[in-house]
């Protein structure tokens, strides 16, 4: 077994955009409700936030299934997992939206073997994307579904290095458990470890965080 391991982050790190920040323009009909202000005051917990949003969507699976495309995920993904790979490295996903846009992104561009942990979803004509709690999981978590902060201290005891990628808020945790020079962040993350003196690796492109892990690039 490999010695090291990358958990990273989908939404937003793997990708340029988060899904939820396509779908609700071009699916939602009519007002909608300001979920993330409910998150912030805590009146609703992440996972109900995400489950509330998804469920807006009132487009076809069809429709939806075209947006994907849209994320942007990193074009030098399948060429950086390989990469990290050849040099040792697993590379493990969490995630606090769903396995119903990631499998598909993932299967498309050959990497359906990936170890994920997502909370499940499927499509239901009328209801949107129905987010389920991932309850059958060892890193399921009430509050967001799934504990990215377990599935980097589970990591932690049985590899040698672990390093770990985000930008959101929910990926601050598990960022500081990681050593500085295995911690990697942009977007929120990178603005809020910057702002707390915390050290980190910035990055624009995922693939940047292989090639460094690798040892053919310099710090991103």
């Amino acid at each position: 077994m490999p010695s090291s391991v990358l958990i990273t982050d989908f939404d937003g790190t793997i990708s340029r955009l988060d899904f939820y920040e396509l779908a609700l323009p071009h699916c939602s009909k009519g007002s909608v409700p300001d979920f993330w202000q409910g998150y912030s005051t805590g009146r609703l917990t992440h996972f109900e936030a995400m489950a509330g949003i998804f469920g807006q969507i009132r487009c076809s699976e069809a429709e939806l299934q075209a947006l994907l495309p849209l994320m942007e995920v990193d074009p030098g993904l399948p060429a950086a997992v390989a990469q990290l790979h050849d040099s040792g490295w697993d590379v493990v996903i969490v995630s606090n939206g769903s396995n119903w846009y990631i499998d598909q992104l993932l299967s498309g561009l050959g990497l359906g073997h990936l170890e994920v942990h997502s909370n499940p979803g499927h499509y239901v004509e009328g209801s949107g994307l129905v987010l389920q709690p991932p309850v059958g999981s060892p890193f399921y978590s009430p509050e967001y579904g799934i504990d990215k902060s377990a599935v980097v201290r589970t990591a932690l005891k049985h590899y040698d290095r672990v390093a770990f990628a985000g930008n959101g808020p929910p990926d601050e945790k598990p960022a500081l458990l990681v050593d500085a020079e295995l911690r990697f962040a942009t977007g929120w993350l990178a603005n809020n470890l910057k702002r707390s003196g915390v050290s980190f690796h910035p990055f624009r492109r995922w693939s940047e965080i292989a090639r460094f892990l690798s040892g053919e690039a310099p710090r991103p």
